[in-house]
C-alpha cells in the first residue's frame, strides 16, 4: 500500500478499498459497501475515535472481527481491504487518464456536498479538470434529454448569458439540456461543472470538453466508477449532487410525474435547505413545468437578456416571497373574519344540545337505523355491510333488539316485529 501514498491519502485508500468496484460489476465478490453500509461503518469508527486509515494497520483486521457485527459481515470488510493489488492497478490507470480521486476524509472534498447532503454525500468522488470549481456554486441548468429546438435555443442563450456575467453552469452532462448548457458556456469562455452518472473516462478524453479542461474552466465529476455504463438508478440519484453544487437551479423543461428532471426538482423543493428552483414558463412548455410551480418552483423572469442575471433573480425571488406572504396574510384574515361566526355557531349548538335528549349508548343511537334496514328480512352480514360495522357488533345489537321485542328472527334472517306498538316512537316506517 505504501507505493500509493504519493497519490492518495491513507483514508482515501481505505475508503476506495471498501466502496470502489475497480471496474468490476457491483455484484462481484466481495461486493463493495453501499453508501448506507459505509455510513454505518464510518459511524462505528467515529464512536471509537478511529479513522478509515486505521483499518489498514496491522491490528485493523482484529478490530473489524472484534467490533463489526449485525448486517455488516466482518469477513466481507476484511476481504475488501485486502484488494490492494486491484487498487494499485486501478489508481495507476485512472491517474494516467488524468483523473483524480477525493474521499469524504479529504480536506479538498467539496464542502457544499457535505453541508447540503450530510450523510448522503458520496464517500468517493472521481474527477477530471479543475477541482476548485466545485466550491464556486453557480446556476444549475437541468431538463429532459428530449427537447425541441426552441427549448435548446433558450438553454444556449441562458448559458451564454451566465458565462458573460461570470456565473458558472452546473449540470448533469446528459444529452439534451444538460450538455447544451455546459457546452454553450464553455464555448464563450465560461466555466462549467458536470456531475456525470456514467462514463467519466470517456468524457475526460472527449473533444467537446478538451479546451475547457485544458484551460481550467471545466470540472467533470462522478460518484460512480469512472468506467461504469449508463444506469437509470445512478442517473436519478445524481440529481441531488447537481443541486448541492449550485446556488440556484433553472428547470428548462420537465415531464409530469416521470423522469429524472421531475424527480430531482421535486426532491429539491422538499428539502429544508433547498436552493431557489426556477422554472421556465416562456414558449411551448410541458405540463411538468406548470406543475412544479404548484410545488413551489419560482417562475423564471421573462426575457432576462438585458439585465444582470443575479440581480434580476434576487428581485424576482423577493417579489415571489412578498406575494406568498401577502397570500398567507389574506388567508389568515379570512379565517379570523369567520372565527366569530364559527364561535357563535358552536355556542348555539351547545345551547341546543342542552335541550336535546342524547342517546345513552351506541345501541340506542343506532336502533332507528337498524330497524329501518330491517323493514325487509335481512341476514346479519347484510346488515353489518349496510351499517359499515363488524358482524359481531351487529349480532350484539340484534340480540338486544330481539330481547326488547323490536326485532324477531326467522330462520337465518331478521325482520321488524310489527306487533310491537312502540315502533312508531322510533320513527320507523
Amino acid at each position: 500500500m505504501a507505493v500509493l501514498t504519493h497519490v492518495l491519502q491513507p483514508d482515501t485508500q481505505a475508503i476506495l478499498l471498501l466502496c470502489a468496484g475497480f471496474g468490476q460489476s457491483r455484484q462481484a465478490e466481495p461486493m463493495p459497501l453501499s453508501l448506507g453500509e459505509y455510513n454505518a461503518l464510518a459511524q462505528k469508527l467515529q464512536q471509537q475515535n478511529l479513522r478509515p486509515a486505521d483499518l489498514l494497520a496491522t491490528d485493523g483486521k482484529n478490530w473489524v472481527f472484534d467490533e463489526i457485527n449485525g448486517s455488516l459481515s466482518p469477513q466481507r470488510i476484511v476481504h475488501l481491504l485486502e484488494r490492494g493489488a486491484m487498487l494499485a492497478v486501478a489508481v495507476e490507470d485512472w491517474t494516467n487518464k488524468g483523473l483524480w480521486i477525493l474521499s469524504r476524509s479529504d480536506e479538498t472534498y467539496p464542502q457544499r456536498l457535505k453541508q447540503k447532503l450530510k450523510h448522503l454525500s458520496p464517500p468517493i468522488l472521481y474527477g477530471v479538470g479543475n477541482p476548485d470549481l466545485l466550491s464556486e456554486g453557480g446556476l444549475a441548468v437541468v431538463g429532459s434529454r428530449d427537447i425541441d429546438g426552441e427549448g435548446l435555443g433558450y438553454t444556449q442563450r441562458i448559458a451564454e448569458k451566465c458565462a458573460e456575467q461570470g456565473i458558472q453552469i452546473v449540470s448533469g452532462g446528459a444529452r439534451g439540456v444538460d450538455q447544451t448548457a455546459m457546452l454553450a458556456a464553455i464555448s464563450v469562455g465560461g466555466k462549467s461543472v458536470g456531475i456525470l452518472a456514467d462514463s467519466l473516462i470517456k468524457a475526460a478524453v472527449s473533444m467537446k470538453y478538451r479546451s475547457g479542461l485544458r484551460e481550467g474552466r471545466v470540472a467533470l465529476i462522478s460518484p460512480y466508477d469512472p468506467s461504469a455504463g449508463f444506469n437509470a438508478g445512478n442517473a436519478m440519484n445524481r440529481n441531488k449532487h447537481v443541486y448541492a453544487l449550485a446556488d440556484h437551479a433553472l428547470v428548462i423543461n420537465s415531464s409530469y410525474e416521470k423522469g429524472g428532471t421531475w424527480a430531482g426538482a421535486k426532491e429539491e423543493l422538499k428539502r429544508a435547505n433547498k436552493i431557489p428552483v426556477w422554472i421556465r414558463l416562456e414558449g411551448d412548455i410541458p405540463q411538468g413545468n406548470h406543475q412544479l410551480v404548484k410545488l413551489g418552483a419560482i417562475p423564471f423572469p421573462l426575457q432576462p437578456w438585458n439585465r444582470n442575471l443575479l440581480d434580476l433573480l434576487e428581485e424576482a425571488e423577493q417579489i415571489h416571497k412578498t406575494e406568498n406572504q401577502r397570500n398567507a396574510s389574506k388567508q389568515l384574515d379570512l379565517r379570523e373574519a369567520h372565527q366569530p361566526e364559527i364561535q357563535s355557531n358552536v355556542i348555539s349548538y351547545q345551547e341546543k344540545e342542552c335541550t336535546l335528549k342524547l342517546p345513552k349508548d351506541a345501541y340506542e343511537a343506532v336502533l332507528p337505523l337498524l330497524l329501518h334496514h330491517l323493514s325487509e328480512p335481512k341476514g346479519d352480514k347484510e346488515v353489518a355491510d349496510l351499517l359499515d360495522v363488524g358482524v359481531g357488533q351487529v349480532r350484539l345489537w340484534l340480540k338486544k333488539a330481539i330481547q326488547e321485542r323490536f326485532v324477531e328472527k326467522k330462520k337465518t334472517n331478521y325482520v321488524l316485529n310489527r306487533d310491537n306498538k312502540q315502533l312508531h316512537l322510533l320513527s320507523v316506517n
